[in-house]
């Protein structure tokens, strides 16, 4: 039984809780957060105990954290969590400087316990099984990917100043999975975005609407869209092209009722948010975490790979700040 303690509880911390929970392989026994009643209240609902963070890293008996904080401490408590010998989820990005992030792993190197980042799109089985096919060469040579990722509105104002931004804090999912799919990073990125949804977000200093086109060594490309708004739900479509056919994953719907008439077909929309969209992938994320923590499975989603898409996504945002091109050497 893996005894684990959940460090910062609010929508994602309150969204790892339930797989915790319901895994016949964990248990949730503390929690921590700098807002007291959000502590209180996770705790209450699965009789946790309410801990400091440094108490619950310092505690022998409990033997994983999942690092669910503000992006300004995770490379704080990953490298605290690590030196007590702490199995570890944490949550994206690793922190929101590649300098930082970088001296993490530099500082977490001789860690026995697995250190995961929490990509959790990776875990979707609909991601999973499209990653398998084109690795198993089902389709030839891979040539041209397209991610098309809109969420159905944009978070709070308060939310997007502290962010690191669209390329940091939403494209970075996309970026990381680019580097699944493609089977490595990128060579070169070029990337555009606008305030189209909201220019109260470009006051603030970011995008709501992106566009990047990620080149690779062997001259395979990938376009990412990005957009805060889709007024019909969560769009999350992926289009992978290879030398001898396609590989498409298509919207989850929130039913799967189709209405045909004389008049046209109709159908549901997609899934309104992620939490709906990826209610099967945190619950297989967490699996492959608590396999990891107690079996010695390889980790899935490693520093690197969190370094790797932060480091993208920093690049991302250069172009779309500079209208240049940004070579890569990952």
């Amino acid at each position: 039984m893996l005894n684990v303690g959940i460090l910062g509880a609010g929508r994602i911390g309150q969204v790892h809780a339930v797989n915790v929970a319901g895994n016949r392989e964990s248990r949730l026994v503390a929690v921590s957060d700098v807002y007291a009643p959000a502590a209180d209240a996770l705790a209450k609902q699965y009789d946790a105990t309410v801990r400091s963070s440094e108490e619950i890293i310092a505690d022998p008996a409990i033997d994983a954290v999942l690092i669910a904080t503000s992006t300004d401490t995770h490379s704080d408590l990953i490298e605290a969590a690590a030196a007590a010998n702490k199995a570890i989820l944490c949550e994206k990005p690793v922190d929101l400087s590649v300098d930082r992030a970088r001296l993490c792993q530099s500082r977490t190197k001789e860690a026995t316990r697995p250190i995961m980042v929490a990509f959790n799109r990776r875990f979707d089985p609909n991601f999973a099984a499209l990653q398998k096919a084109a690795a198993g060469g089902e389709i030839g040579k891979t040539e041209l990917l397209s991610i098309t990722s809109f969420d159905p509105a944009p978070p709070p104002l308060e939310y997007i100043k502290v962010s690191g931004g669209l390329f940091r804090d939403m494209m970075i999912h996309d970026l990381d999975m680019a580097t699944f799919l493609m089977g490595e990073a990128p060579v070169k990125i070029s990337a555009v975005g606008s305030a189209l949804v909201d220019p109260e977000i470009g006051v603030a200093g970011d995008v709501d609407t992106a566009v990047a086109t990620l080149t690779y060594g062997d001259g395979r490309l990938a376009v990412i869209k990005n957009s805060r708004r889709a007024a019909y739900g969560y769009d999350q479509r992926v289009e992978l092209l290879g030398s001898k056919g396609l590989l498409a994953l298509e919207n989850i719907r929130e039913s799967t009722i189709s209405k045909a008439t004389e008049k046209g077909v109709l159908s549901a929309k997609p899934e309104h948010f992620f939490l709906e969209r990826y209610a099967q992938a945190y619950v297989v994320e967490w699996q492959a975490f608590v396999d990891a923590a107690l079996h010695d499975t390889p980790v899935p989603a490693t520093l690197q790979d969190g370094i790797t898409a932060l480091a993208l996504a920093d690049a991302a945002a250069q172009s779309a700040a500079t209208g240049q091109p940004v070579a890569l050497d990952l």
